[in-house]
Protein backbone atom coordinates (compact mmCIF):
# COMPACT_ATOMS: atom_id res chain seq x y z
CA UNK A 1 0.00 0.00 0.00
CA UNK A 2 1.36 3.42 -0.89
CA UNK A 3 1.78 6.24 1.61
CA UNK A 4 -1.00 8.11 -0.23
CA UNK A 5 -3.49 5.33 0.56
CA UNK A 6 -2.88 5.35 4.33
CA UNK A 7 -5.03 8.41 5.21
CA UNK A 8 -8.08 7.04 3.38
CA UNK A 9 -7.74 3.59 4.96
CA UNK A 10 -7.10 5.14 8.35
CA UNK A 11 -10.20 7.34 8.19
CA UNK A 12 -12.43 4.33 7.61
CA UNK A 13 -10.90 1.83 10.01
CA UNK A 14 -13.00 2.70 13.03
CA UNK A 15 -16.18 4.60 13.76
CA UNK A 16 -15.33 5.84 17.25
CA UNK A 17 -13.09 8.87 17.88
CA UNK A 18 -9.42 8.46 18.71
CA UNK A 19 -9.02 8.29 22.50
CA UNK A 20 -6.38 10.71 23.74
CA UNK A 21 -4.57 11.32 27.00
CA UNK A 22 -3.15 14.75 27.82
CA UNK A 23 -0.33 14.84 30.34
CA UNK A 24 1.30 18.10 31.40
CA UNK A 25 4.65 17.60 33.10
CA UNK A 26 5.25 20.50 35.47
CA UNK A 27 6.14 21.23 39.06
CA UNK A 28 4.15 24.46 39.06
CA UNK A 29 1.08 24.14 36.81
CA UNK A 30 -2.44 23.63 38.07
CA UNK A 31 -5.55 22.89 36.02
CA UNK A 32 -6.31 26.63 36.07
CA UNK A 33 -2.83 27.68 34.86
CA UNK A 34 -2.17 24.82 32.42
CA UNK A 35 -2.55 26.71 29.16
CA UNK A 36 -0.85 24.03 27.06
CA UNK A 37 -3.17 21.33 28.39
CA UNK A 38 -6.20 23.52 27.76
CA UNK A 39 -5.08 24.28 24.22
CA UNK A 40 -4.42 20.59 23.53
CA UNK A 41 -7.86 19.65 24.84
CA UNK A 42 -9.54 22.26 22.60
CA UNK A 43 -7.59 21.22 19.50
CA UNK A 44 -8.31 17.52 20.02
CA UNK A 45 -12.03 18.04 20.55
CA UNK A 46 -12.27 20.36 17.55
CA UNK A 47 -10.67 17.60 15.46
CA UNK A 48 -13.33 15.15 16.70
CA UNK A 49 -11.16 13.16 19.09
CA UNK A 50 -12.02 12.11 22.64
CA UNK A 51 -10.05 13.36 25.64
CA UNK A 52 -10.13 10.19 27.74
CA UNK A 53 -7.60 11.35 30.33
CA UNK A 54 -6.10 14.63 31.48
CA UNK A 55 -3.59 15.04 34.27
CA UNK A 56 -0.72 17.15 35.51
CA UNK A 57 2.29 15.31 36.90
CA UNK A 58 5.50 16.62 38.50
CA UNK A 59 8.87 16.47 36.74
CA UNK A 60 9.72 13.25 38.59
CA UNK A 61 11.01 10.31 36.55
CA UNK A 62 9.17 7.67 38.61
CA UNK A 63 5.85 9.49 38.29
CA UNK A 64 6.30 10.00 34.54
CA UNK A 65 7.34 6.36 34.08
CA UNK A 66 4.33 5.08 36.04
CA UNK A 67 2.01 7.17 33.87
CA UNK A 68 3.55 5.81 30.69
CA UNK A 69 3.33 2.23 31.96
CA UNK A 70 -0.34 2.69 32.91
CA UNK A 71 -1.25 4.00 29.45
CA UNK A 72 0.94 1.77 27.26
CA UNK A 73 -1.17 -1.08 25.98
CA UNK A 74 -3.99 -0.35 28.43
CA UNK A 75 -6.61 -0.17 25.70
CA UNK A 76 -7.96 2.96 27.37
CA UNK A 77 -6.13 5.46 25.16
CA UNK A 78 -4.81 5.33 21.61
CA UNK A 79 -2.42 8.24 21.97
CA UNK A 80 -0.83 10.12 24.87
CA UNK A 81 0.29 13.71 24.39
CA UNK A 82 2.84 15.00 26.89
CA UNK A 83 3.84 18.64 27.17
CA UNK A 84 6.69 19.92 29.29
CA UNK A 85 9.95 18.46 30.49
CA UNK A 86 11.58 18.39 27.04
CA UNK A 87 14.30 20.99 27.57
CA UNK A 88 17.86 20.47 28.77
CA UNK A 89 17.65 21.56 32.41
CA UNK A 90 18.11 19.01 35.19
CA UNK A 91 14.39 19.00 35.91
CA UNK A 92 13.43 18.27 32.29
CA UNK A 93 13.07 14.49 32.43
CA UNK A 94 10.18 13.65 30.10
CA UNK A 95 12.40 12.91 27.11
CA UNK A 96 14.73 10.64 29.09
CA UNK A 97 11.93 8.58 30.60
CA UNK A 98 9.79 8.38 27.46
CA UNK A 99 12.68 7.50 25.15
CA UNK A 100 13.54 4.53 27.40
CA UNK A 101 9.92 3.34 27.40
CA UNK A 102 9.29 3.43 23.65
CA UNK A 103 9.28 0.13 21.75
CA UNK A 104 9.50 1.95 18.42
CA UNK A 105 10.55 5.56 17.98
CA UNK A 106 9.23 7.98 15.37
CA UNK A 107 12.39 10.02 14.80
CA UNK A 108 10.63 12.03 12.10
CA UNK A 109 8.40 13.72 14.68
CA UNK A 110 11.28 15.26 16.63
CA UNK A 111 13.20 16.04 13.46
CA UNK A 112 10.26 17.80 11.81
CA UNK A 113 9.37 19.59 15.04
CA UNK A 114 12.88 21.00 15.38
CA UNK A 115 13.04 21.89 11.68
CA UNK A 116 9.76 23.82 11.87
CA UNK A 117 10.82 25.39 15.18
CA UNK A 118 14.11 26.47 13.60
CA UNK A 119 12.15 28.20 10.83
CA UNK A 120 10.21 30.13 13.48
CA UNK A 121 12.72 30.78 16.29
CA UNK A 122 16.16 30.02 14.91
CA UNK A 123 18.92 27.95 16.48
CA UNK A 124 17.21 27.84 19.89
CA UNK A 125 15.17 25.00 18.37
CA UNK A 126 18.05 22.64 19.13
CA UNK A 127 17.17 22.83 22.85
CA UNK A 128 13.94 20.94 22.22
CA UNK A 129 13.91 17.22 22.83
CA UNK A 130 10.49 16.55 21.32
CA UNK A 131 9.97 12.83 20.72
CA UNK A 132 7.34 10.44 19.44
CA UNK A 133 6.89 6.70 19.26
CA UNK A 134 4.95 3.63 20.28
CA UNK A 135 4.96 1.74 23.59
CA UNK A 136 2.72 -1.26 24.14
CA UNK A 137 0.56 -0.40 21.14
CA UNK A 138 -0.07 3.17 22.32
CA UNK A 139 1.26 6.22 20.50
CA UNK A 140 3.19 8.74 22.58
CA UNK A 141 4.24 12.27 21.71
CA UNK A 142 6.15 14.68 23.89
CA UNK A 143 6.51 18.36 23.08
CA UNK A 144 7.61 21.54 24.84
CA UNK A 145 5.05 23.27 27.03
CA UNK A 146 5.21 26.66 25.26
CA UNK A 147 1.91 27.46 23.54
CA UNK A 148 3.62 28.19 20.24
CA UNK A 149 5.32 24.77 20.41
CA UNK A 150 2.06 22.98 21.24
CA UNK A 151 0.28 24.72 18.36
CA UNK A 152 3.06 23.79 15.95
CA UNK A 153 3.20 20.16 17.09
CA UNK A 154 -0.56 19.65 17.06
CA UNK A 155 -1.61 21.68 14.03
CA UNK A 156 1.24 20.85 11.68
CA UNK A 157 2.50 17.43 12.73
CA UNK A 158 0.29 15.38 15.03
CA UNK A 159 -3.33 16.10 14.10
CA UNK A 160 -2.91 15.87 10.30
CA UNK A 161 -1.30 12.44 10.66
CA UNK A 162 -3.01 11.11 13.81
CA UNK A 163 -5.57 8.79 12.19
CA UNK A 164 -3.00 7.11 9.90
CA UNK A 165 -0.58 6.72 12.81
CA UNK A 166 -3.22 5.18 15.08
CA UNK A 167 -4.43 2.94 12.24
CA UNK A 168 -0.88 1.76 11.56
CA UNK A 169 -0.24 1.13 15.26
CA UNK A 170 -3.48 -0.81 15.76
CA UNK A 171 -2.90 -2.75 12.55
CA UNK A 172 0.57 -3.78 13.70
CA UNK A 173 -0.59 -4.72 17.19
CA UNK A 174 -3.37 -6.88 15.73
CA UNK A 175 -0.83 -8.61 13.50
CA UNK A 176 -2.43 -7.52 10.24
CA UNK A 177 -0.26 -7.02 7.19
Amino acid sequence: MSHAEHPARAASFREQPIRCAIVTVSDTRTEETDRSGSLTRKRLRKAGHEVALYKIVPDEPDVIRRGIEQMAGSGEVDVALFSGGTGISRRDRTYDVLSEALDRKLPGFGELFRMRSYEEIGVGAMRSRAIGGVAGGTLFFSMPEALSAVKLALDELILPELAPLVWETVRQEEGAA
